[in-house]
């Protein structure tokens, strides 16, 4: 299962106790305090890793806690600090606070570490409070409390290319032709209920992350459907590529699927209509395909550069689709 949006309780460790001791050498005759400080508490530190691709691993771990510190010893030893917890999450991931919404901290690079809670300092034995006025103090202290915080971590795909159509776009098919992904492909009709990523490599070992977003309904931007869940994948995209389908199979036309998918985008992020975008026509091996696909290029007025008649099964232009998609992002 893809999980891209959690809740998790957070909560960094406990110092440890300072302690009251006393020295009881057999050649010290005065003695004195000796009773060490407290270990500091563990911290929660999230990290971004690039082989981390959901959130998975918080599925079932909805309440975290570091380890506390160790309380001090006599002989003025100090006691063990709490170890810190590293949380991994994925390029992309959002950190909000869970009551206000409110984010935190966005992950966007590789190996971006960020603090979230911060340990208990640890308390301080009797040692600590020796003075010549006061030579036999009997008091230490407590350690103090870690930070918590309840926050929702919510990831949004960072990928170079996002694939949008209604279901059945044939949206599977090519992502496992261009990037060797293997997904779920069928001659029936379904729905892909997780997106897909990969890259497609070229020559230069140069690479462009490509991301299938799951099928997108009308009425998307009103949370039908899958709604909400996989639209805000698309907003880091910096290239979109609407597929269409052009065989009009289930009574669908490419020209009304063309309107309704910039619609639905466009009423839950108008910024994201003014990025670049290509237009890829699927299944033009079909018999219906023909009397679309001019019906398209009356209604729909773009550039015959950014439109792309295509079979993602056959593998018909796709080489031309690939080489579009690396001048568009290379401008």
């Amino acid at each position: 299962m893809f999980i891209d949006r959690v809740i998790v309780d957070l909560a960094a460790g406990k110092g440890g106790n300072g302690v009251v001791a006393w020295r009881r050498e057999k050649y010290i005759p005065k003695g004195g305090p000796c009773g060490g400080n407290g270990g500091k508490g563990g911290s929660i530190i999230m990290i971004a890793d690039a082989e981390v691709y959901s959130l998975q691993w918080f599925r079932n771990r909805r309440i975290l806690k570091a380890d506390n510190g160790g309380q001090g010893g006599s002989n003025l030893r100090s006691g063990k600090n709490g170890q810190d917890l590293i949380l991994k999450v994925p390029c992309g991931t959002l950190l909000k606070d869970a009551d206000t919404g409110e984010i935190i901290h966005d992950f966007t690079e590789d190996k971006e570490r960020f603090v979230l809670c911060k340990g208990g300092r640890g308390g301080v034995g009797n040692d600590h409070f020796k003075s010549p006025t006061n030579r036999a103090p009997n008091i230490c202290t407590e350690g103090k409390p870690g930070q918590a915080q309840k926050v929702e971590l919510e990831l949004k795909l960072i990928a170079d290319v996002g694939l949008v159509g209604f279901p059945n776009a044939g949206k599977s098919t090519l992502i496992s032709e261009l990037a060797d992904v293997k997904v779920k492909i069928a001659p029936y009709p379904f729905t892909t209920l997780q997106p897909n990523i990969g890259f497609i490599q070229f020559e230069d070992f140069k690479r462009i992350y490509i991301a299938d977003i799951p099928g997108i309904i009308e009425g998307a931007h009103r949370n039908r459907g899958l709604g909400f869940e996989f639209l805000r994948h698309v907003e880091r995209t910096k290239l979109l590529i609407f597929m269409l389908d052009a065989s009009g199979i289930d009574g669908r036309n490419p020209t009304e699927d063309f309107e309704v998918l910039r619609r639905e985008i466009g009423t839950y992020n108008p910024e994201m209509l003014e990025r670049p975008c290509l237009i890829a026509l699927n299944k033009i091996d079909s018999e219906e395909a023909e009397e679309h696909l001019k019906h398209f290029y009356k209604s729909v007025s773009l550039p015959k550069e950014r439109v792309f008649e295509i079979s993602a099964m056959r593998g018909d232009g796709l080489r031309e689709l690939v080489d579009a998609i690396r001048k568009h992002l290379q401008a």
